[in-house]
This record gives C-alpha cells, sequence and structure tokens, in this order.
C-alpha cells in the first residue's frame, strides 16, 4: 500500500452507519485523525477504511487488517465494529508517525475473555460529587475513556455511601434514597426532601438521563445502582441529617418505590439494568424481605425493554432469587471478589472461618446475612452451581487502595482470565476515590483527588490520572494475552523513552496492596482495614487492638493469630512458628515469603523509576510526577509491611521458644519499616492532603503522619518486652528453629494434567506424578465457599499417585476444586501445587465441571 496518501475515508455500510455505537466511533476516529494532522475525505485518493461484517465473528469481536485497498475492519455487530474503529483512533493518537501506524494496523479477532468489564463510580457526598454529575463535559470525556479501553459496563452506585443498619448520625445523604431525589411521582405528592427543590430534582434527572444516554450512544452498559431502600437510619437518631425526606411513612416504601421506579425507567430509557442492595444494610429488615423486594421490584416491569436485575450478593437466599426472577428480567448476582478490597485475581480457597454459616437466631434485621447465609457475605459462597439460571458477575471493592494508583498488567490479565470463574461472565472495579468524602467528610476544602499541590490536581478530571489503569482494566480484560504495546503506546506518547521503566515500577508497586490485603486481613470490612493508609495493630505483649479491629478477629484476635483472607493458601505468623517449632510445616505461604516477596517489589520498584526518572523528557511533569509519586509511595509501603511483617515472626517465635535474638532480630526488621514508613511520609508531604478522608470513622481517614506514632509505640513496647526478658534470663535457644524459616516460595516437584470433566454421583480419581521421597496430600471440595476441604493422602506405585473423591462428594451439581499439598521426607519441607506464581497472577488450585452420565 502506498504510503504517499494522507488522507483518508469512510465505507460503512448502511446497515451499521446508524447503529450505536458505530456513529460515535466514527466521530471518535475522525476527531483523532483531525487531530493528529491528516484529513478526511471523500474522494478517491484517500485511502479508504471500511468495515465488512464477518456473521462468524462472536460479539464484540473485531478484526484489523492492511491491505492493498485500505484498511479492513471486520465484525459481526456494532460494537465490535466500534471498538475496530477505536483501536484505529487510539493508534493514530498515539503514534508517532500516525499515518504509517494506521496503514500498518492488524488486529486478529478474538472473542472477549470476560463478556462483562465494568467499573462502579459511587456518588459518595454532595459536596465533591454534584459538580461531576451534573456536568455533561465530564460524561462525555469519562465515557470516551471507558469506551476505547472496551470497557463495557458502567455502573452508577447511589446510596451505597451508608449502611443505614450499621452508621449513626447520618447526615450527607443526598441520593442515598435516590428516588425523591430525581423524579416527582403522581399519586406521592406529599413526598419531598427538604432542601432539595423542583429546579435541584431536574437538572438530578437530567444528569441521570445524559449519563445513560451517552453511555448507550458509545455501546456502555449503564447499570443503575439503588443501594438503599430505607427513607431514614434504623440505629438512633440522626439530628444532623441534610436532607430528611417527609411524607412517607416505613410501610409505604415499597410501593412508593415501585411507582418511583417505574417511572424512573421510563425517563430514562437508557437504563440497561438495576442493581439493588437486598440485604439489612440497605434500611430493609431481613425478615420477610422477599414481600418487600416484591413490590419494590414490580417496578421493573412494563419498562418496554430487556431489563438486568443485579442482586448485591450478601444475603441472597432462593427467595429472593425467585422474586427476581418473576419480574421477567435477566438476573444477575454479584459476590464480592475479595471482601471489601482489592487482592489477587484469583478467588480465595477458603472464606475466613469467622465466615462460616451459624445457626440461625431470630434477628429479624439481619438474621440471614449474619448466620444461615454468612458466607455469601465476603465471596461467592454458593452461587456456582452448574445449573443455576442467573447470572455471575464479580465486583471488586475499594477497601484496600483509594487514591494511590493500582497499575499491574500482569494482575489486571489475570483478572481477565479468572473473573469467569465456573462461568461468571467477568468483573466491576470500583474505582479509585470510590468513598471519597463519604459521611459528610467531603468538606474540609481538599479537593476530590486529595492533592494539595495545585500543579497536580486535576479538578472534575480525576480520572484523568487513572487513564493508565482503566486502560489496563478493560483491555486486559478483553484479552489477557494483549500485546504490552497495546498499553504501552499511551505511555510512550507522553513520556517517551521512560515508558517501558515507568510501566514496570507501576507494575511492580501495583502488586503490593493487593498481596498485603490478602495476607494481613485484619478486616474485611473496608471501613476497618485500609492497607493504603494503614491503622497500625500491635505485635508487642499479644495486644488486641479493640477500638479497630477486635470485632472482625477470631481469638484471641492477636497479629499473630489474624487469619488471612484465604487461609487455604496462606498462613498465620503463629502457626508458621508452630509449624518450625514442631518440624511440620503446613505447606501454606508463610509470611516470611510474602515479606521478602514484598522487598523484592520495592527494590524492582524503586529501580525501575529510578530509570524512568533519568530517561524522562521532563521528569517535573505532573503527569509523570502523578504517577512516580503514587508508584514510590507503594514501594516504601511494601518495605513498611515486610518489616512489620517479618517483626510478627520474630514475636510468634519468640513467644515460643523464648530466644530473644530471635525477638531482637525482629526488632531491626520493624525499625527499618517504620523508617520507611517515615521516608513515605517526607515523600507525600506538600503532595496529599492531611486528611485523607473516606469516611468518619478514625480508621476511614488521617494521614500516614498519624499513623507513624502508632507504630513507634509498638516499637518501644516491643523493646521494653525485649529488654526484660533479657535482664530475666537468656531465654531457650530458639536458633535452631529459626535457622529453618525460609523466604523462598517453593513451586513445582508434582506432574499432573487435570481431567476435562467428572461424572456426578460417580468416585472422581485424580492421578499425578511426583519424585520419590514426596509425599502427596489432595485437598478437594466443591466450587463453593460454604464448605470444608476434603483432605485426601494420595496413593503411590513407583512415580504414580491417584487419590480417589468418593461418589458421595460429587453429586451436587457444582464443578470440583482442587490442590495438592507435597511435603518432603527428607527435608521436611512443604509446599502446595500449583501455587502461585511469581507473577502472584495464576489460579492456585484446580477446577474440573461435571456432567451427568
Amino acid at each position: 500500500m502506498s504510503q504517499t496518501k494522507t488522507t483518508v475515508r469512510f465505507e460503512i455500510p448502511a446497515d451499521f452507519s446508524h447503529s450505536a455505537p458505530v456513529p460515535w466511533a466514527l466521530a471518535h476516529l475522525e476527531a483523532a485523525v483531525v487531530d493528529r494532522g491528516l484529513a478526511v475525505s471523500a474522494g478517491s485518493e484517500s485511502m479508504p477504511i471500511q468495515l465488512r461484517k464477518d456473521d462468524a465473528l462472536e460479539a464484540e469481536s473485531f478484526g484489523l487488517k492492511a491491505t492493498a485497498d485500505g484498511i479492513v475492519v471486520t465484525a459481526a455487530e456494532p460494537r465490535g465494529f466500534a471498538y475496530g474503529l477505536s483501536e484505529l483512533a487510539d493508534i493514530v493518537r498515539t503514534a508517532e508517525e500516525p499515518f504509517a501506524a494506521l496503514t500498518s494496523a492488524e488486529a486478529a479477532p478474538k472473542a472477549p475473555a470476560a463478556p462483562v468489564r465494568g467499573v462502579l463510580r459511587s456518588f459518595s457526598s454532595d459536596e465533591l460529587d454534584l459538580g461531576w454529575f451534573r456536568d455533561p463535559g465530564f460524561w462525555t470525556g469519562y465515557l470516551d475513556e471507558l469506551a476505547v479501553q472496551r470497557i463495557n459496563r458502567v455502573h452508577l452506585a447511589l446510596g451505597m455511601q451508608y449502611n443505614y443498619s450499621h452508621d449513626p448520625d447520618v447526615r450527607d445523604n443526598y441520593l442515598c434514597f435516590a428516588y425523591p431525589f430525581l423524579v416527582e411521582v403522581p399519586g406521592w405528592d406529599q413526598v419531598r426532601v427538604e432542601g432539595v427543590g423542583e429546579d435541584d430534582r431536574r437538572r438530578n434527572l437530567e444528569a441521570l438521563r445524559y449519563a445513560s444516554d451517552e453511555a448507550a450512544r458509545r455501546g456502555i452498559h449503564f447499570q443503575l445502582g439503588l443501594w438503599n431502600h430505607a427513607v431514614r437510619p434504623e440505629l438512633g437518631q440522626s439530628p444532623e441529617l441534610r436532607y430528611p425526606i417527609a411524607g412517607l411513612p416505613d410501610e409505604q416504601v415499597p410501593a412508593y418505590s415501585a411507582d418511583a421506579l417505574r417511572l424512573l425507567l421510563a425517563e430514562c430509557p437508557a437504563i440497561s439494568g438495576v442493581t439493588f442492595r437486598v440485604h439489612y444494610e440497605g434500611g430493609v429488615p431481613e425478615k420477610d424481605h422477599g414481600a418487600f423486594w416484591r413490590t419494590v421490584m414490580s417496578g421493573l416491569r412494563d419498562a418496554g425493554r430487556q431489563l438486568d436485575v443485579d442482586m448485591h450478593a450478601k444475603g441472597v437466599d432462593a427467595e429472593l432469587i425467585q422474586v427476581a426472577r418473576e419480574v421477567g428480567a435477566h438476573v444477575a448476582i454479584s459476590p464480592k471478589y475479595w471482601a471489601e478490597h482489592q487482592g489477587l485475581p484469583y478467588h480465595q480457597a477458603s472464606v475466613r472461618p469467622l465466615e462460616r454459616a451459624r445457626p440461625a437466631n431470630g434477628d429479624g434485621l439481619r438474621g440471614v446475612t449474619q448466620n444461615e447465609r454468612r458466607f455469601t457475605r465476603y465471596g461467592y459462597g454458593d452461587f456456582l452451581g452448574e445449573e443455576r439460571d442467573y447470572d455471575v458477575i464479580f465486583r471488586v471493592w475499594p477497601g484496600s487502595q483509594r487514591f494511590l494508583i493500582w497499575a499491574d498488567p500482569e494482575l489486571f490479565a489475570g483478572y481477565g482470565r479468572l473473573s469467569t470463574l465456573g462461568g461468571a461472565l467477568g468483573a466491576e472495579l470500583c474505582e479509585p476515590l470510590t468513598f471519597r468524602g463519604r459521611k459528610d467528610t467531603g468538606r474540609d476544602g481538599i479537593p476530590r483527588d486529595l492533592y494539595v499541590d495545585e500543579s497536580l490536581s486535576l479538578g472534575r478530571d480525576d480520572w484523568k490520572k487513572y487513564a493508565y489503569e482503566y486502560r489496563l482494566w478493560g483491555r486486559l480484560m478483553y484479552d489477557p494475552s494483549a500485546a504490552e504495546e497495546t498499553w504501552l503506546r499511551s505511555l510512550r506518547q507522553e513520556f517517551g523513552a521512560a515508558a517501558e521503566p515507568l510501566a514496570s515500577a507501576l507494575s511492580s508497586a501495583g502488586k503490593v496492596m493487593p498481596l498485603v490485603t490478602v495476607t494481613q486481613s485484619l478486616s474485611a470490612s473496608n471501613n476497618f482495614f485500609w492497607p493504603e493508609v494503614f491503622t497500625d495493630m500491635p505485635i508487642a505483649r499479644r495486644a488486641r487492638s479493640l477500638d479497630t479491629y477486635d470485632f472482625d478477629l477470631e481469638n484471641p484476635g492477636t497479629w499473630g493469630t489474624a487469619s488471612p483472607f484465604d487461609p487455604q493458601i496462606f498462613e498465620t505468623a503463629d502457626a508458621y512458628a508452630e509449624g518450625l517449632v514442631s518440624g511440620k510445616p503446613s505447606g501454606r505461604i508463610t509470611p516470611d515469603q510474602v515479606a521478602s516477596r514484598l522487598l523484592l517489589l520495592a527494590e524492582s520498584a524503586e529501580a525501575a523509576l529510578d530509570a524512568a526518572r533519568a530517561s524522562a523528557p521532563d521528569p517535573e511533569s505532573p503527569g509523570f510526577r502523578r504517577l512516580a509519586i503514587d508508584a514510590a509511595l507503594e514501594a516504601l509501603l511494601a518495605r513498611f509491611f515486610a518489616g512489620k511483617i517479618q517483626a510478627g515472626v520474630a514475636y510468634s517465635l519468640f513467644s515460643a521458644t523464648g530466644d530473644a535474638q530471635v525477638l531482637r532480630g525482629g526488632l531491626g526488621d520493624y525499625q527499618d519499616g517504620r523508617d520507611a514508613l517515615a521516608r513515605l511520609i517526607k515523600t507525600a508531604s506538600g503532595i496529599y492532603g492531611a486528611n485523607l478522608a473516606f469516611g468518619d470513622r478514625p480508621s476511614e481517614q488521617g494521614h500516614w503522619s498519624d499513623r507513624l506514632a502508632q507504630v513507634d509505640a509498638d516499637i518501644a513496647e516491643l523493646a521494653r518486652e525485649l529488654e526484660e526478658v533479657t535482664r530475666s534470663t537468656n531465654g531457650s535457644d530458639g536458633s535452631a528453629v529459626a535457622s529453618q524459616r525460609s523466604t523462598q516460595w517453593r513451586q513445582g516437584g508434582l506432574e499432573h494434567t487435570p481431567a476435562e470433566d467428572f461424572v456426578h454421583g460417580r468416585p472422581f480419581v485424580v492421578q499425578a506424578q511426583a519424585e520419590p521421597g514426596i509425599t502427596v496430600e489432595l485437598r478437594a471440595r466443591h466450587l463453593n465457599q460454604g464448605e470444608d476441604w476434603l483432605a485426601v493422602p494420595m496413593d503411590r506405585e513407583g512415580g504414580e499417585l491417584s487419590a480417589t473423591i468418593p461418589a458421595g462428594c460429587t453429586e451436587a451439581r457444582f464443578p470440583i476444586e482442587y490442590f495438592f499439598v507435597l511435603q518432603d521426607e527428607d527435608s521436611h519441607d512443604a509446599w502446595l501445587v500449583p501455587g502461585l506464581e511469581e507473577s502472584l497472577a495464576n489460579q492456585p488450585y484446580h477446577v474440573v465441571a461435571g456432567h451427568v452420565a
């Protein structure tokens, strides 16, 4: 193809020229072409960009091919064509030579790995959120970004900022019970919101209509989240409630909600689905909840279109699933991925013991959630059965990392591969700054993005800081094997030669918080455990953190006994010490191994940052600094947690052996971690505000500088304890035990090919091969987090191993999940297979589906 042409033309079949989102994508590509100095012309000398239908392709798939006649975009339906056209626009915008890049564009068609690639944006504060909510310019730029990155679902969550059955003294309840803030419902003229006039209500409805219309124009499914269905908080009084709702008694809420929902869907015809929080935290007592939701969801009927009903999974039971079926909608259940946090891409092999089902206790407010269906709170529970008639969409909650950028391609590719576990449809990411300013904390004058360095603040465009994160999320959920060029080109355009080292720094730094979250899991609640700005829990004297974590820990509630979010794969400090002393290791990943990995991540992030700064065209540019500062802070957090974890192990060993020397070494590690935290505070000085507020509890706000004093107090107490034991006795010699500590993640030693399937109700034989001297135990269960694991020793004949899962354990219509525990008979070392790879992005167990004979 000649590259002397600098003009292009579009050849669009009439079938698609007016089919959303093709017109948007064409306009987007044309704008990119013009912005880069090329031209659009209908003349015969211009290079054609042609759309050709290929019915053999799957939905959302597209192909790009440069031919002698021009560029050909193939797809089977409008969204696929739009992805192809917007990919060309992205290439043009980011290429050094846009026309040459355009004429060589190639992409083989691929079916999306995850059918649902979503983000959730929460309205949490009238002070911080009304501006962007009502701003058409915000929605235009933001939705453009999502569409280009192939994010195909946006969830606007209203009422998520409060738990009406937990949170006392509710204040900023704007859009919490959303309907009267948006519509005046015929026949309910008496319902009003004090402080919200007709003009406010009209502007809110216009904003919602605009956002949903513009999402649809770009081919994005618009999901409206209605997370609260009570007009007033359940707990006590809220004398400073800013927007009281009058004229609606509690007993009339279901009927009013049904009528309001029906009107709202008519006023906003581009709303494609509704998410409901159906358990008690949405203000609805769980006793007789079926009748309440049957009335509310009746408002979905007669919408004139197929709607999605997405029920937040916590507390969902068979009755609620039936209620959703009855309205004729497409039903989905949305479990949390890693409790209320951002974790690794795989799903917990086991929820914490605290999440096990309990006998019902007659609690009419929360009995289902807190007791008989307790295991649905923080994972997929029992929702992945093979014969279900509803879909599952996972939700990645924002407890771990709320404002520092999270941008590791390996982890996001892992989400693309593993968010479809058990036939689930994918995942929805609670985006950065979710809950910012929640619970009336957005009134201190600090911008929504938390920057006090005005050169870094982006105002209503705060999402632009996270454009690289959106790019990774959407594109790697779509294609986990995508070439790195698809994300590096945006960094190259902005940062030139610094792109690769900056991406490497962000990758290493992006692994830190997910690894910390799943291993140092002090609370499943995002309201209390926030590792990004960590409220310290003391190690010394086996103290308990009564004010912050105690309610969410099993007895004795100490640092050394706090369960990881996945107790099948990761080990507590006390259990690790016990295994060292007894010579009977569990094989789980140890705290020492986690600390070692964190230090390696810190080192690699810092080295890559040095290289990025040295090669950046302008290392002082706001765009570079936003990313580099966050990566540097995350590396320092890795060093802090590594020191804290090592100190915790030392204390557990000291408690088990009495060896003061072990404790002395741990104290040194803790001091190193503390020094890293002090450097973090200095690095962040003048960058971020003094109150990083995402809620009204001490653990939801404050600053790293507040936490340093907590760490210093713990270190001082450990030092006093060390001094006391040194004065009183030389202690026992635990050096032999301490020498067995290892930081190596051992893998391999077993060859195994998972079966393609098994037959329900028949024994399932699992076979493998291992070298002599290795004993192997099979751990298995259904893909059901409400169950315990079965442990079966594998029989050996030479190098061949086998174990049988009994027929009684294969009857239930669930896939089987299993892994292996290996032990070296000579060294007594133990480890798990498959285990976690260095990327932290694989699935450390196998899953096999069943069928009926």
